[in-house]
């Protein structure tokens, strides 16, 4: 009786807490505490948003940087090389991720979260002193490499919040990730060649003006720094106690992969611990179709800011980056509204299957206006530009914050880690895929100003919606399944 007892899965004790265990004492306190985790869901905020930041940050002054690096013959190729750049960061991730998701089921979130946020730090402030193109390649593809945190933090805030409040805390995730990602392009936009913009401040002898691209590198990394000293104070929620064994759930979720039902069965975990991660369709399946969508979107944030600021010659809207900046930042405030104020409401309306696909839809009209608004100038410019790109930004972060939760459904705590990290490698691989053909395509549909199918952006806007067609036929039934709980 005493052996049958002590296997008994740690799950279903629910009211055994171990002393000196870090992950009883987060679940201690959430089965004393029903009110809503405002402490936490802000510090899962802000670690977020200092690791999305450096991401995109660089995409407004990325085609002027290339084009101070003189690797570029013609102007038409300064998008090509911009676009190996952008997917620097993205492949070294993608090499690493799965490591960093067994590292947090092993040693636990908090370290992961606290190296992640000091890597961002050092490398994207040196990513800002680059003087040739293969120093800013080395620098984002470590940035990306050594910073595994995104896939540890949604196992996170999935343990750290009370079963009502998870999704809200992986919304919580993704609003910081979408808003990073709009407001680091905006802090790069208005605060790179300041020496230009600012030359009463910024001399073109000082630090900024030999180096016009490192202020905003400075500004994200310096909230970074004070980001990094706040986190030593983040409770773990990983379980150390001897007869939890999730530290070794990790490797043996991944080697059931790899030896099929004989693993060995993990004493002190759910049943379930011992599936394999690859034989877990609804895992799998939310996986892909977020491989997808994060590749549109990845080519879209590339594309965006390469066709602002390219010439109206060539089919662009001649923007500088400060312009770039301008609109990225109305877009950001306008995503924070949203997340806050509607969609906690549109997804318990429809759910988050129903609503991916309703928004990936509305994207693809939408999308295939952009070289008509182009023609536009002026007030009406700004106006129909800003406006479109909030939607724009609004559907993806909808279809993204959906995805988040049916990963994070779909396995149980000891698995999340593991689960998290072979998502981000899945979607590192395709949103570093997703630079490099974006700076691709717009330096090759440049040069086809005159053809006569699909001219110039219209071709570029066009093949983006074919991978949201993909993205959006991917969300139908029996492909996207939900795990049944």
């Amino acid at each position: 009786m005493g052996e049958e007892s002590k296997k008994e899965p740690l799950l279903l004790r629910k009211k055994v807490y171990y002393e000196n265990c870090p992950g009883c004492k987060v679940e201690e306190y959430k089965d004393t505490h029903v009110g809503l985790p405002i402490k936490s869901l802000f510090s899962i905020w802000i670690i977020v948003l200092s690791a999305a930041l450096p991401i995109s940050s660089l995409f407004p002054f990325l085609y002027f940087m290339v084009r101070d690096f003189h690797i570029a013959e013609r102007e038409e190729d300064i998008s090509y090389y911009a676009g190996f750049v952008g997917s620097a960061f993205m492949f070294g991730r993608a090499l690493t991720s799965v490591f960093w998701g067994i590292f947090a089921d092993r040693y636990g979130r908090k370290p992961v979260m606290i190296i992640g946020i000091i890597i961002v730090v050092i490398f994207n402030t040196l990513f800002g002193l680059s003087v040739n193109f293969w120093m800013a390649i080395t620098t984002r593809f470590l940035l990306g490499s050594l910073n595994g945190l995104l896939g540890p933090i949604k196992a996170y805030a999935t343990e750290i919040c009370r079963d009502e409040y998870q999704s809200l805390g992986l919304s919580t995730i993704s609003t910081a990730w979408g808003i990073g990602l709009i407001i680091g392009p905006a802090i790069g936009g208005l605060l790179a060649q300041p020496a230009e913009k600012f030359p009463n401040i910024f001399s073109q002898g000082s630090l900024f003006g030999r180096f016009p691209y490192f202020l905003p590198c400075l500004c994200t990394s310096a909230f970074a720094l004070v980001v990094f000293i706040g986190s030593f104070w983040l409770p773990e929620t990983l379980h150390n106690h001897k007869d939890n064994s999730s530290k070794d759930d990790g490797f043996d979720a991944l080697e059931a992969a790899t030896f099929g039902s004989s693993a060995k069965e993990i004493e002190g975990t759910a049943p379930t611990s011992k599936k394999s991660l690859f034989k877990n369709w609804p895992l799998m399946s939310s996986i892909i179709v977020y491989c997808i969508f994060s590749l549109h979107d990845m080519a879209y944030t590339e594309i965006f800011s390469l066709w602002a600021v390219s010439p109206r010659k060539l089919g662009g809207m001649s923007y500088s980056t400060a312009d770039v900046g301008e609109v990225l930042s109305v877009t950001g405030f306008g995503m924070l509204i949203f997340q806050l104020l509607i969609y906690p409401y549109v997804d318990r309306k429809f759910g988050p299957i129903i609503l991916a696909r309703i928004c990936g839809i509305l994207s693809i009209p939408l999308l295939q206006s952009y070289p008509f608004i182009a023609l536009l100038s002026g007030f009406a410019l700004s106006m129909v530009l800003n406006f479109a790109s909030v939607v724009k930004n609004v559907l993806s972060i909808t279809i993204i914050t959906g995805l988040f939760v049916l990963q994070n459904r779909a396995v149980d705590q000891d698995q999340r880690g593991a689960a998290n990290g072979l998502a981000m490698t899945s979607m590192s691989v395709f949103k570093a895929i997703g630079p490099a053909c974006g700076g691709a395509l717009v330096s090759w549909a440049q040069k086809r100003q005159h053809a006569t199918f699909l001219p110039g952006s219209h071709m570029i806007f066009f093949l983006l919606n074919l991978v949201e067609v993909v993205g959006v036929l991917s969300t139908l039934k029996p492909f996207l399944v939900e795990r049944l709980t």
